[in-house]
C-alpha cells in the first residue's frame, strides 16, 4: 500500500488493510456495490459525496467559507447551510461552482485520510473510498486498486428517470458533463458492469476481491 503522510508504518496487522477505489458515472450504481461490500466483506465505506455533506456543517471545517462565499441568506433557521439553494446558485455558474470546490475538495480529501489512518489503526481489514471525481481528485495515490462502475448510458438514464425524478434532457446533460468511458477504462484498473444482472454483479466483485 502506498504510504499515507501522518500514518506509521509499524503495524503489522494495520498494514493488512487494503483500501479499494470505486468510481463510475452518475446511475451506475455505485451504491449496489457498497452494499455488498459492506455486508459481504465487512468492509468500511467512506462516500466522498457524504463527506462534502458533512464538512459543511456547522462543526464542520468548511461551514465559515462557504457562508463567506455565498453569504449568510443561505443559512437556515437550524443554522445548517441549505444545500439547495447552494445547489441553485452554482448551476450554470462556473466561477461559483470552482469557487465551492476549492473549498469542499481539499477538506474532503483531508476528512477521508484522517478516516482511512483511524480506520488503519483499528485494524479495518477492507476499506472502501468511492467518488465521482474519484480520478480527477486523485484519489488513487491513496488506494491499492480502482474499481470502475460500468452501466450502459441507456440504463442510468433510466434510473436516474426513475429514481431521481429527472427529465430524460436533464439526465442526458449531466451524463454528458461526466468523464468519458475511455477515461474511465484507462485510468482504473478493473471493470464490473453493473446492468442489472446482479448475479453477474457479485461474481465480478468477487473476482475482484481475490485478485487484492
Amino acid at each position: 500500500m502506498r504510504e499515507i503522510a501522518g500514518m506509521k508504518q509499524n503495524n503489522t496487522e494495520a498494514e493488512e488493510m487494503k483500501i479499494i477505489g470505486i468510481t463510475g458515472g452518475v446511475g451506475a450504481g455505485k451504491s449496489t456495490v457498497l452494499e455488498y461490500l459492506e455486508q459481504k466483506h465487512n468492509a468500511y465505506v467512506i462516500q466522498a459525496d457524504k463527506a462534502g455533506h458533512l464538512v459543511i456543517e456547522p462543526d464542520g471545517l468548511c461551514y465559515e467559507q462557504v457562508i463567506a462565499l455565498f453569504g449568510r441568506q443561505i443559512i437556515k433557521c437550524d443554522k445548517t447551510i441549505d444545500r439547495r439553494q447552494v445547489s441553485d446558485i452554482v448551476f450554470g455558474n462556473e466561477l461559483m461552482r470552482q469557487s465551492l470546490d476549492d473549498i469542499i475538495h481539499p477538506a474532503v480529501r483531508r476528512y477521508i485520510l484522517e478516516e482511512i489512518r483511524k480506520q488503519k489503526q483499528a485494524g479495518c481489514g477492507l476499506l472502501v473510498v468511492e467518488a465521482a471525481l474519484f480520478l480527477e481528485e486523485h484519489y488513487e495515490e491513496f488506494c491499492d486498486r480502482v474499481w470502475y462502475i460500468h452501466t450502459d448510458t441507456e440504463i442510468r438514464i433510466q434510473r436516474l428517470m426513475k429514481n431521481r425524478g429527472y427529465s430524460r434532457e436533464k439526465a442526458e446533460s449531466i451524463i454528458a458533463r461526466q468523464a468519458s468511458e475511455k477515461f474511465f477504462r484507462e485510468h482504473t484498473d478493473y471493470v464490473i458492469t453493473n446492468n442489472g444482472d446482479l448475479e453477474l454483479t457479485w461474481k465480478q466483485i468477487e473476482e475482484g476481491i481475490s485478485l487484492l
